[in-house]
């Protein structure tokens, strides 16, 4: 379904009834990579609504300057929400924080998995595909992209590699090609110093062999947010949801089942 915006439109799809659960995703990707998540969230009598970020999947490119915390308050209002458990990965895990953040009373629960975090003191170049986008093409990007190590470990599972190459196919590229406006939503500080104030209850998960970045990432929230525990998922990488489904919807669901 299409929610419409001021300056765009969001693409979102819901399964289940009961006690919602906002899925965001992960870049480069969209809602389709939540699709085995959600069916197990809709069995187990919970509303799973994943949705395309702004500028991903079925959802408009930004026309200006937004963001994604506002465009998921945003969401919420037109579902007629007052509150959600929140699940993200990478990308949609920063931006999970971010909302616990600006609107804890709107945060029923955080799961943020192999997560960015703004402010963090990163070690890893992600400039490459954007380099080759501009100087080459959007072709040479994705290619890198796909052969990174945040994304090539999920390539090797034959359940996983045929819609991890889908999304890439169909991702616009938009992010590599223009400087992103979008804003953040918070303010100037940025969520690597203020996690402190979510009280929320939260899980950090993050794939065994998930570059050190994000078990740093993991490590960080882990220690910082009061109501927090953390979860490896062995053998798997980045894409841990997709690269260890059956554990990562075990571990979500007793989560939430104690968090609902």
């Amino acid at each position: 379904m299409e929610f419409t915006l001021p300056d765009g439109s969001l693409y979102y799809e819901r399964a289940g009834a009961g006690a919602p659960v906002v899925l965001l995703h992960g870049f480069s990707f969209d809602r389709r990579m939540w699709a085995a998540p959600a069916r197990a969230l809709a069995a187990a009598g919970f509303q799973a609504i994943a949705y395309d970020l702004r500028g991903f999947g079925r959802s408009t490119l930004p026309a200006g300057p937004y963001a994604h915390v506002e465009d998921l308050r945003a969401l919420l209002d037109h579902l007629g929400l007052e509150a959600a458990h929140l699940v993200g990965l990478s990308l949609g895990g920063g931006q999970a924080i971010e909302f616990a953040l600006k609107y804890p009373e709107r945060t029923r629960s955080l799961t943020a998995v192999d997560s960015t975090l703004g402010g963090y003191p990163w070690t890893k170049d992600w400039g490459e595909p954007g380099r080759l986008a501009r100087s080459v093409g959007l072709a040479a990007a994705k290619a890198a992209w796909l052969a990174d190590p945040v994304i090539a470990p999920a390539l090797e599972r034959p359940d996983v590699d045929g819609l991890v190459r889908q999304m890439v196919a169909d991702y616009s590229g938009w992010h590599w090609l223009n400087r992103d406006p979008e804003t953040g939503g918070r303010g100037p500080v940025p969520a690597y110093a203020p996690l402190g104030e979510i009280r929320a209850p939260a899980v950090i998960v993050v794939g065994e062999t998930d570059v050190p970045d994000f078990h740093g990432v993991a490590d960080h929230l882990a220690r910082r947010l009061p109501r927090a525990r953390r979860v490896e998922l062995a053998g798997a990488g980045h894409l841990s949801s997709l690269e260890a489904p059956e554990r990562f919807n075990a571990v979500l669901l007793d989560f939430l089942l104690q968090s609902a």
